[in-house]
């Protein structure tokens, strides 16, 4: 008897261990985390109709000329788009002239070495060359928009919500959270993931004077942005459509044709 109660009073303890460590990782999983300015005032992107949504919809080659506009006249002074070359516009239906004017306006250089000397320098842009990237003096770098809509979750939508979603910080928010006060030098957007990014609002009404006339306010220059920047995340989007409904309706024809095939095949087996 005094044999087993040794290892009995082990087997106790280790037992009450397991069972004090289990439930308190129970309560660690199950417990609902505590809730927090981010969670509760974050905002999912707007809903927002853009002409190449669902699978008839295609870009609206205007719209996207508007929207190279609104990034040259404002976004990219701070922000790259070293995934496109100039020679890529004319697929927004800009004419090779056009293509060539814009390539060597473009405000940044494109960037030479001499091998010989080690001397670098600048020359003008030409339609072959990417986009150059933007030299930000300040601390950290913008990010690149080249594929901004695919790296966000509903990218298009994303984009358009943040550059309209501006606000003063909600008096509701500082009353829960009084530590949450939006930093000095940052800006309030309930889309952004922190609530308060660095980038001031960045459009206003009339900022840009649209070439067909359309009327240049804040919804629109940002609808018009983020299309553009949905084409140069993917600029094929039209064709993968296209192919898609191809596929589709080869898909269609071989499975009746592979009905009808196994009809004639087993027509007299019974």
């Amino acid at each position: 008897m005094v044999r087993l109660f040794g290892p009995l009073v082990g087997l106790f303890f280790a037992v009450a261990l397991l069972w004090s460590f289990g439930n308190g990782a129970y309560v660690a999983i199950t417990e609902p985390a505590a809730p927090t300015a981010e969670k509760l005032f974050h905002k999912h992107p707007k809903e927002v109709e853009f002409s190449f949504n669902g699978a008839f919809g295609k870009f609206d080659n205007q719209q996207l000329q508007r929207g190279f506009q609104v990034y040259k006249e404002v976004c990219s002074n701070c922000h790259s788009l070293k995934q496109v070359a100039f020679r890529n516009l004319a697929d927004l239906g800009y004419s090779e002239p056009e293509v060539k004017a814009i390539a060597k306006q473009w405000a940044t250089k494109a960037k030479t070495f001499d091998a010989k000397t080690g001397d670098a320098g600048e020359r003008d842009n030409l339609p072959a060359d990417h986009i150059p990237p933007v030299y930000y003096a300040g601390q950290g770098s913008p990010p690149d928009l080249s594929l901004i809509t695919k790296a966000r979750h509903e990218g298009s939508a994303y984009v358009y919500s943040l550059l309209t979603g501006y606000q003063d910080q909600p008096a509701e928010l500082l009353k829960q959270f009084p530590d949450a006060k939006t930093p000095e030098g940052l800006h309030f957007n309930p889309y952004f993931a922190n609530l308060n990014l660095a980038m001031p609002a960045p459009l206003t009404d009339g900022g840009v004077t649209y070439a067909d006339g359309t009327k240049a306010t804040v919804d629109q220059q940002a609808k018009d942005v983020a299309a553009f920047l949905t084409w140069t995340a993917e600029p094929k989007l039209d064709k993968r459509k296209q192919t898609g409904w191809a596929v589709l309706g080869f898909l269609l024809a071989a499975t009746v044709l592979a009905y009808l095939a196994k009809k004639n095949v087993w027509a007299n087996a019974h």
